[in-house]
């Protein structure tokens, strides 16, 4: 509706413009000669300044219908394509995320969208400005056809000197979009990192990146607009070339009777009106490069391929009760070349607690992610309550198993709002779940310290909040949807130990099954069995007693020992270097004839 609303102003302001010209020559002719000679009828002035005002009321309310209906279908577009861009950077794999920085992906969401409605605003206008040339050039002919050819020889010139400022601006409009994403995301690390920035005292060097990132796009820009001013004023003088010429053609014409004055008053006010459109033309062309490259940059987003699952329909139901969890022959890898899983296979049983040990990098993070749909393994597969997990719909996955991370994630909102979140668990019985989520994951504990208490703001990604306490708060907010598979990828890890003994201990029921990323062996006695992970394959399973007879997992445990028993931090971070190093020695010597 806008754009056929707005489409009808611009072609009313086409007539309304060449019809001025019409009311201009007529008036030259029978009002203003005359008054020359002194012989104007009052009839006539009363008619010529209706005219005028009639044909300017025209142009003014066909002006004001088109660009209120273009700016709303501008609006209308930017907020359709903004959305469809923020959906799919919900819907793609986090391999999607993982591949391209922040500042990017926001550079994509505003500024791009912004400069792919510079395609979409003008249409009107531009349907508009080929009816007023063709309306012109009709109302040309019929004036005299002698000033049309001089029109039909200028016209192409311009249309040539735009086509040629296009081929030549479009790589700076370009590189221009690329820069302004380069600044975004030198910015947002900037911003989002802070805290290291300033620890490290590394103001000075954020602050050179940001101005080299800066000192790259204001080159670019001013390449584009050295273009610019090179061809601009071309597009202003050969209009004004074509009227000098019109005029000389137009007083010999007169001065063989050929033309009128009236006739040539209306031929050049015609001109004037066909160079309006072959500016505005060379403007839309000067924005074409970069609203090209805002499409392109925009729609590389919307093609992207969803998360596995989906789009799956009928898709797989899973059985009522406790879930188990089984990983048969998973092989996976974030690129083809390096692969960071062989052939992992093990199996929970429902209500099963395991501990997931291995050294850092030997890809237990990797386990979690496969479980819980985050990414598809390229062979083998993953089965939760027996049925594949690519089977199901993703909403019924994410239902059914959650994963807390170690770095936990809270948002700008309240205590209270951070833990419920979705609108389901936002129904009945939310408070009673709420309640028995924040005990179970010990939120309860520090609620009362909180100014606020539930309703305390923790800022941007839970900043007022200690990272045990953030920590809790990400568990109580997976517990409040009630899983039947909890997935804990060390998110108890800043966590008092005695705290998490206890939240450990409130987390063993029957109809939960606990996949835990152990690096306490404080935690890992708590897990009725162990997996053992090396090197992206499964070493062992069993229990914490059984698997002490393994050298590798032997060393990497009992230095985890040392480390739960070492109260100095810089003594703890050798202990888990020296933990790494002696569970990758006792492999090799296993390994050896």
């Amino acid at each position: 509706m806008p754009t056929a609303v707005s489409v009808v102003g611009a072609v009313a302001f086409a007539a309304a413009a060449v019809g001025s010209t019409i009311v201009v020559g007529r008036l030259t002719d029978e009002l203003i000669q005359p008054a020359f000679r002194g012989h104007v009828e009052r009839r006539s002035i009363l008619l010529g300044v209706a005219a005028v005002i009639a044909v300017g009321i025209a142009r003014g309310v066909s002006v004001v219908v088109r660009r209120y209906f273009a700016a709303m279908l501008e609006a209308r577009m930017q907020v359709t394509l903004r959305t469809g861009v923020v959906d799919k950077y919900l819907s793609v794999p986090m391999a999607f995320h993982q591949s391209r920085p922040t500042g990017e992906l926001l550079a994509r969401a505003e500024a791009d969208v912004s400069g792919t409605t510079m395609l979409i605003k003008p249409l009107p206008f531009s349907i508009g400005l080929i009816a007023l040339v063709a309306f012109a050039l009709a109302s040309l002919i019929a004036v005299d056809w002698t000033y049309t050819l001089i029109a039909l020889t200028l016209f192409p010139t311009l249309t040539v000197v735009n086509r040629v400022y296009t081929t030549r601006v479009e790589g700076p409009s370009a590189r221009v979009q690329r820069r302004l994403g380069d600044v975004s995301a030198v910015a947002h690390e900037s911003f989002d990192g802070a805290l290291a920035v300033k620890t490290l005292g590394i103001e000075a060097r954020e602050s050179e990146r940001f101005a080299a990132a800066s000192a790259a796009l204001r080159e670019d820009r001013l390449q584009v607009a050295r273009l610019r001013a090179s061809f601009e004023p071309l597009l202003d003088v050969l209009p004004n070339l074509g009227t000098i010429a019109l005029f000389l053609v137009g007083a010999w014409r007169i001065g063989s009777g050929e033309s009128s004055a009236g006739e040539l008053v209306q031929a050049a006010t015609l001109f004037s009106i066909l160079g309006f459109p072959m500016r505005v033309f060379g403007f839309f062309l000067e924005e074409l490069p970069r609203a090209v490259v805002s499409v392109e940059r925009v729609d590389e987003v919307l093609v992207q391929p969803d998360a596995p699952g989906a789009d799956r329909t009928p898709p797989a139901t899973l059985p009522d009760g406790p879930l188990g969890l089984e990983l048969r022959g998973v092989r996976f890898g974030y690129d083809p070349e390096h692969t960071v899983l062989h052939d992992v296979s093990f199996a929970i049983a429902p209500g099963e607690r395991v501990a997931l040990v291995g050294a850092t990098g030997s890809g237990k993070s990797t386990i979690n992610h496969l479980t819980v749909g985050l990414a598809a393994p390229s062979s083998g597969e993953v089965l939760v309550g027996g049925v594949p997990a690519s089977a199901l719909a993703p909403d019924d996955l994410h239902a059914a198993v959650a994963l807390v991370f170690q770095t936990s994630f809270l948002f700008a909102m309240s205590l209270r709002d951070n833990i419920v979140l979705d609108a389901e668990s936002s129904s009945g019985g939310a408070d009673e779940r709420l309640r028995d989520a924040a005990h179970r994951a010990r939120v309860d504990r520090f609620i009362p310290q909180l100014a606020e208490g539930w309703d305390t703001v923790v800022g941007e990604r839970g900043v007022t909040l200690s990272g045990g306490q953030r920590q809790r708060v990400a568990l109580a907010r997976a517990l409040m949807r009630r899983p039947r598979i909890l997935l804990l990828d060390d998110a108890t890890s800043a966590v008092d130990p005695t705290v998490e003994a206890s939240i450990l201990d409130s987390l063993r029921t029957d109809d939960l099954t606990l996949l835990i990323v152990a690096h306490r062996l404080s935690t890992i006695r708590l897990a009725d069995r162990v997996v053992f992970v090396e090197n992206g394959a499964v070493g062992a399973v069993g229990t914490h007693d059984e698997l002490l007879d393994l050298p590798s997992y032997a060393a990497l445990v009992h230095a985890y020992e040392d480390l739960d028993d070492d109260s100095d931090p810089d003594d703890a971070t050798e202990a888990a270097e020296q933990a790494e190093a002696a569970a990758a020695e006792a492999a090799e010597q296993a390994a050896a004839p």
